[in-house]
């Protein structure tokens, strides 16, 4: 089958495809490499969210791990960390070709520590160490949410020559705070004698979530003015976001790293999937393409840039200025970016923990019934 032509323009553009989503027996059937060799899919995203649903419906593909955890008297948290990390494990290996072809860059897969330790930084710092151990995958990323315990986590992380996806991010603000978290984490790497050209980073921006959370408070307003900026948020903030990621490359803090090896953390725009049926389905796709971004799809999103993506090229080089005008209109509506990506934390933080609460209890399930 040969490649579909917008997912091969948007990979020649400069954009790296990642999947959102994974489970034992899309690594199992080779239903992920068919993707990697079809679908230019060069990386993997995983959170609470997709082992919850990975697990609950693919028992089959569990059963026999389950059953011998249960004998061996694992507690849930333990099995969970076994039955994830193996999973991983085994998409890194599956992408271990691409990253040896990227060099090094992309063929990466994500795996998050356990939701509930998101304002604890100690415990982060813990549990990336030994989720890295763990997998034992160079093309691994731990992910850390960008709340800010989880800030100085990531600083001590990518210090212990750690590869990080920095999750949950929404505003800007909170953004240049990574980046500023990150580069620190390189210092020390330096400084502990770390070859810095090994330890990569992606910062994950959240997008469709935006949209949701300010069109609500534009459909109560009921205006026209609300109306016409109704779908305009979540790209604005996104377009914003690089922005800042290109300056911060031009400054010399960062360009000091640069000549020690390090590479540079790469935007990566996660929550694509569209959820509101009367946006085109790509959008989050192709009005983010831009050269050294990440975008991590779920299926049906990758599916629909295939079939009738059209590509336009770089569609975010430029933008600032128009971006930053959106969300002045949105503010002189009363709707505040720092105040609408807050909550947007907080929600995140709440929804991948009733995911992983969901998890415990489906494998404590199971385990019981092995």
């Amino acid at each position: 089958m040969p490649t579909p032509t917008p997912l091969l323009e948007l990979t020649d553009l400069g954009v790296s495809i990642w999947l959102d989503d994974l489970d034992r027996h899309r690594i199992d059937s080779g239903g992920l490499a068919q993707l990697v060799a079809t679908r230019c899919v060069r990386g993997v995203t995983t959170n609470p969210s997709i082992f919850e649903k990975s697990i609950s419906g693919g028992a089959a593909a569990y059963a026999g791990d389950l059953a011998t955890l249960a004998a061996a008297g694992a507690d849930t948290d333990s099995a969970i960390r076994r039955l994830t990390t193996d999973d991983v494990r085994a998409a890194c290996d599956v992408l271990r070709e691409v990253w040896d072809a990227s060099g090094h860059v992309d063929g990466r897969v994500s795996i998050e520590v356990d939701p509930r330790l998101a304002d604890e930084t100690e415990a982060t710092i813990a549990q990336a160490r030994e989720l890295w151990s763990t997998v034992d995958r160079p093309n691994a990323l731990i992910k850390i949410p960008a709340t800010k315990a989880g800030l100085p986590a990531i600083t001590a992380t990518i210090a212990a020559g750690i590869s990080v996806n920095v999750t949950l991010i929404f505003a800007v603000e909170r953004y240049l705070e990574v980046v500023s978290a990150f580069e620190e984490g390189l210092r020390q790497a330096a400084a502990n004698g770390q070859d810095l050209s090994t330890i990569h980073s992606v910062a994950s921006f959240f997008v469709s979530r935006v949209d949701v959370a300010v069109d609500a408070r534009l459909d109560a307003l009921g205006t026209d003015e609300a109306a016409a900026l109704r779908g305009r948020a979540a790209i604005a903030n996104a377009r914003l976001a690089w922005a800042a990621h290109i300056e911060s490359l031009a400054a010399p803090g960062w360009l000091a790293l640069a000549e020690q090896g390090a590479n540079p953390q790469r935007p990566l725009w996660a929550s694509t999937g569209v959820k509101d049926p009367a946006y085109q389905d790509t959008r989050y796709v192709i009005d983010l393409a831009v050269d050294g971004s990440v975008n991590t799809m779920p299926e049906p999103t990758l599916d629909a840039v295939a079939d009738h993506g059209l590509v336009l090229g770089d569609t975010v080089t430029g933008t600032a200025a128009q971006s930053a005008a959106v969300w002045q209109d949105l503010a002189g509506l009363g709707i505040i970016e720092a105040e609408v990506c807050e909550k947007l934390e907080a929600e995140g933080v709440a929804k991948f923990i009733e995911s992983w609460e969901q998890l415990r209890a489906t494998v404590a399930r199971a385990m019981g019934a092995a």
